[in-house]
């Protein structure tokens, strides 16, 4: 085993930018480890007063098991001077799955048994849910003021040309479910002279069951003193969606047209 002070570490790659009183930052590095650092079948003690970073998200999260990568210093942060922050963090995303609650495919439970080996099956049924399905929505500190509203995204303003003067993708989380499909939790910016908008999306696809769309959209214009905050829940089974060629199933901007909404929110974010 090759000790850990050997193992060359990555770079953390940061940006922030500066638009119209907002600071806007990002922070990107490696995936969190899979071993804990007292060795592969040890862990941290509960009493200890520093855990490694794996057992930091062992003991907050309290989940059987963590998706196969979880990028831990991935970040990205809005700050507004009047105090209010919006962010976005893999270990709030993964505090909003399901623990201890009836796990996906027992819904789904005839399907999945007869896509599956026996064995394979036995091992899912585990009482959390393992495909790490989240409803997070970004994390918002006491200075925002949140009001629901009626309001729509503007898509027709979003989908004007303009220049791109800040944009960045960043992977919260992902696991690839034993092969049995993917679940995955990302956020991206781009920063345009009228605005910013921001995606924030967990796209779920468990092979020949279903698939989940859960996404959160932010878009601040500049002329207003909030950020308009839209989030949309989107499902579809295999057998709704056998009329859609397979290549889109693993394409959500393509596939998402195809799978009906089944919940959809609207908030404003004041920020003065």
């Amino acid at each position: 085993m090759i000790k850990d002070e050997l193992v060359p570490r990555l770079p953390v790659d940061k940006e922030s930018v500066e638009f119209h009183n907002w600071k806007i930052s990002y922070e990107k590095s490696h995936i969190l480890k899979s071993i804990c650092q007292k060795g592969q079948d040890d862990k941290c003690k509960e009493d200890n007063d520093e855990f490694c970073e794996l057992c930091t998200y062992r003991h907050a999260l309290e989940l059987p098991h963590l998706p196969d990568m979880v990028f831990r210093k991935n970040k990205l942060t809005l700050q507004h001077p009047n105090g209010a922050v919006l962010e976005f963090l893999p270990m709030d995303a993964l505090r909003s799955v399901e623990n201890g609650k009836q796990p996906l495919q027992v819904a789904c439970a005839q399907e999945w048994k007869e896509s599956r080996p026996e064995t394979l099956v036995e091992e899912k049924f585990k009482p959390f849910d393992w495909t790490f399905t989240t409803e997070y929505q970004g994390t918002v500190n006491k200075m925002f003021r949140i009001e629901k509203c009626e309001q729509k995204l503007n898509k027709f303003k979003l989908m004007q040309r303009e220049k791109i003067l800040f944009y960045h993708d960043l992977t919260l989380f992902e696991d690839e479910l034993h092969d049995n499909g993917i679940s995955s939790c990302s956020v991206k910016i781009r920063v345009m002279p009228s605005g910013f908008f921001i995606l924030l999306r967990h796209f779920l696809r468990v092979d020949n069951v279903l698939l989940k769309i859960h996404d959160t959209r932010f878009h601040y214009e500049i002329e207003n003193d909030y950020v308009f905050k839209e989030f949309t829940k989107r499902e579809a089974t295999y057998d709704e969606l056998k009329k859609v060629p397979p290549p889109l199933f693993t394409l959500p901007n393509e596939i998402e047209q195809y799978m009906p909404i089944k919940e959809q929110m609207a908030y404003k974010l004041f920020f003065k």
